[in-house]
């Protein structure tokens, strides 16, 4: 399913995480097992936020996406279902 994951990373872990260069680290490790087919980065509420657009194969496979991302980050990590223009067609063309 596409699936949006949303990490939000607070300030001071954030800060830390770039001095120390883990944050670039554990971005790549975890976008070189999702393979995202599109990456974004921005603040939300003055914090750094990445959104990667990719396929979650299982839903066994959110606590080894999360996890590193929790612990090494202190982020929020949020996994939102979304669709393209013709899926949402799709799905419109069923309520008749």
């Amino acid at each position: 399913m596409r699936t949006l994951l949303q990490i939000v990373v607070p300030v001071e872990p954030g800060n830390k995480a770039i001095k120390d260069e883990a944050l670039g680290k554990l971005l790549e490790q975890t976008f070189a097992a999702i393979k995202p087919e599109a990456t974004y980065f921005l603040s939300v509420h003055g914090r750094r936020c990445c959104m990667a657009f990719f396929d979650l194969k299982s839903p066994a496979d959110i606590p080894s996406i999360a996890e590193p991302l929790f612990m090494g980050l202190n982020a929020e990590v949020e996994f939102i279902p979304v669709m393209n223009s013709e899926e949402l067609k799709q799905g419109l063309s069923r309520l008749k």
